[in-house]
């Protein structure tokens, strides 16, 4: 008995641990985008070519790196399932998923908005802008696949092949700028030569992606003990309907 009481208060100390930890790691995103605002609407140098309207950049880019950042937990989630057969990483590579596919979704919507008033279309062919097409509709095939197998431990078996085949696109995307010449802007890289970013807008483009990068572990970390939650409660209906 005294073991059992010892086990649920470690548990509850555990979650309010992790609680705390979450509140914090909350503020510190909070804080961190009000701070980001600030520099891309107040503080960055206006472009001179396509004017105010170049400012979506500082969002763009950040949603496309925590976009391969989601896939690429996925990815490593997935060979950790097929590896130790553990729910947790089914959950983290589900939870991860969801994300990458809002995460490619809104880089994408970005993505056409800039391309409109840079190229005055929505959308053209380029090597970019279609492999991450293919990102975005491997991604949903994914969450299809886990909506549609007959069993949960089937649907985490298989997604996790798809996660791990999906990734395939992944390096894909980011070197398409250098494997294939296009119009689309190629890789911002730290000590490129002269006729790059300037240096404030560089500035500012590191700390967008410091806070998406934050902001994404926080909303991660809260959808897994979403998932978990879930997870405890379809088991006491299962062991209801058992009983």
């Amino acid at each position: 008995m005294e073991t059992t009481t010892d086990t649920q208060q470690s548990r509850t100390s555990n979650r309010d641990v992790a609680s705390a930890a979450k509140a914090v790691l909350l503020a510190i995103g909070g804080a961190m985008m009000l701070a980001d605002i600030a520099l891309i609407f107040l503080w960055v140098p206006t472009e001179q070519v396509m004017g105010v309207a170049q400012r979506i950049f500082y969002f763009h880019v950040p949603l496309a790196w925590t976009g391969l950042l989601s896939t690429t937990v996925v990815f490593v989630s997935s060979i950790a399932y097929l590896w130790k057969g553990q729910r947790r990483w089914d959950a983290l590579a589900h939870s991860s998923a969801e994300l990458s596919v809002m995460l490619i979704t809104l880089t994408l919507i970005t993505g056409a908005t800039w391309a409109k008033m840079a190229w005055g279309v929505w959308w053209t062919w380029v090597p970019r802008l279609t492999t991450t097409l293919i990102l975005w509709l491997m991604y949903m095939g994914y969450l299809m696949l886990r909506a549609y197998a007959p069993t949960p431990s089937l649907a985490a078996r298989y997604s996790a092949v798809m996660g791990i085949i999906a990734f395939i696109d992944v390096p894909i995307v980011y070197f398409s700028v250098d494997l294939w010449r296009g119009i689309h802007p190629g890789i911002v890289r730290l000590g490129a030569p002269s006729g790059s970013l300037d240096s404030d807008m560089l500035i500012a483009l590191i700390f967008s992606v410091l806070t998406f990068t934050v902001l994404f572990t926080y909303v991660l970390w809260e959808r897994v003990s979403l998932r978990s939650a879930e997870d405890a409660v379809q088991g006491m209906h299962i062991t209801e309907r058992t009983a």
